[in-house]
């Protein structure tokens, strides 16, 4: 009998998760293209000190050079495994959403937006690719993880091309959805996954404060906005996935 159920109850569990990940894109995509607001690049706090333009909003991306830097190190002098690769390619990603973010924030537009976007894409498959190698199997972070880049960079120059956000909300937001999923299916491989929870909620408190960057200006008395912190609450986001990586075990029997 329990030979029979596993499969079955492995099948669910994948067919869900694969609705989850080509649902949430057929959604996107059924609805009409979604443009850029040009309002987006009108952040509140726009204040020059030293010489740097939006001095807060560049500034604040040091986070996320150091723990991808700290991150990197860390991740290539572990041992070999099948999901190292990925988690390298995810804190690059960070040491490059702190250069690509730092340099948009210079001087907002679409084309500096643009090198703000593409490595956030990278990351964030990083990222995806090995948390899918880990929890579903052992052998997609090897299959995935370049498809999965590459579909992250043709969103952002599908956006750019075309002036088109829809490919790029689903690269964004479907991980969201799917990790959570995968925390809730599937047995864990490692312990500590508390800290991937935490990492998951700093990233939906970051994308609050980016969408109440006024008002959290205007809460804090013009000190600092909401973007820069949102910048900040999403290295903490990282620093806590490189946390769980660092303290983790191995759960032999769970995977």
């Amino acid at each position: 009998m329990t030979a029979i159920i596993k499969p079955v109850s492995i099948a669910w569990r994948h067919a869900l998760l694969l609705l989850l990940v080509l649902g949430s894109l057929v959604v996107l995509m059924i609805q009409a293209p979604i443009g850029q607001d040009l309002a987006y690049h009108e952040f509140v706090d726009a204040r020059s000190f030293f010489g740097i333009p939006n001095f807060y909003n560049v500034i604040s991306n040091l986070p996320f050079l150091i723990v991808g830097i700290v991150g990197s190190v860390f991740c290539v002098r572990q041992p070999s495994s099948p999901s190292k690769t990925a988690w390298v390619i995810f804190f690059i990603g960070m040491c490059l959403v702190s250069l690509g973010s730092a340099y948009y924030h210079l001087d907002p537009d679409n084309q500096s937006l643009m090198w703000d976007r593409l490595p956030m894409t990278i990351g964030f498959m990083g990222l995806f690719a090995a948390l899918l190698g880990e929890y579903v199997h052992v052998s997609l972070t090897r299959y995935l993880l370049l498809p999965l880049i590459l579909i992250g960079i043709s969103s952002v120059l599908v956006w750019y091309g075309y002036d088109d956000l829809r490919l790029y909300a689903w690269v964004q937001f479907m991980p969201l959805l799917v990790i959570p999923a995968m925390l809730c299916l599937y047995r864990k491989s490692y312990s500590h996954s508390h800290l991937l929870v935490l990492a998951l909620f700093c990233y939906v408190i970051a994308k609050l404060l980016e969408a109440f960057d006024a008002e959290i200006f205007a809460f804090l008395q013009n000190e600092i906005a909401g973007h820069a912190i949102k910048h900040v609450f999403a290295a903490i986001g990282s620093a806590m996935i490189l946390w769980m990586l660092r303290v983790r075990n191995y759960l032999p029997g769970l995977a």
